[in-house]
């Protein structure tokens, strides 16, 4: 009997996950060399595509002040940028340190596009 026969995309005999299955043919286990018909996937072959900010350099260059200004890269705090004095900044922030210590904040000025960061 077969212990890992209801696991889509893993191996029937041995239960390594199997190789990505291919258009045609049988697929074989890495692990224990035996070779599955394709419905040992049982149909869950999954297709993932990422979806990237895009970037118009056009579009860009061609914006109002008061579009610059709306437009945030992320959150928008009340914080005075140390550049130009505008009053709202928005920001991002990362887990660059080591877990038990806080995080880094990115701050981007709305009106001049000025960056700072703060460990927090």
């Amino acid at each position: 009997m077969d212990a890992f026969n209801n696991c889509p995309g893993f191996c029937p005999s041995c239960g390594s996950i199997l190789p990505e299955l291919q258009v045609k043919g049988n697929v074989t286990c890495h692990n224990c060399k035996e070779e599955f018909q394709a419905d040992v996937y049982s149909g869950e072959k999954s297709e993932f595509t990422i979806h990237f900010n895009t970037y118009d350099a056009k579009k860009l260059l061609n914006r109002t002040k008061q579009e610059s200004e709306s437009e945030a890269d992320g959150p928008v705090v009340e914080r005075k940028c140390p550049k130009c004095n505008h009053d709202k900044m928005s920001y991002a922030t990362l887990q660059l340190r080591s877990a038990d210590e806080g995080q880094t904040v990115f701050f981007t000025c709305l009106k001049c596009k000025f960056k700072e960061s703060e460990n927090s």
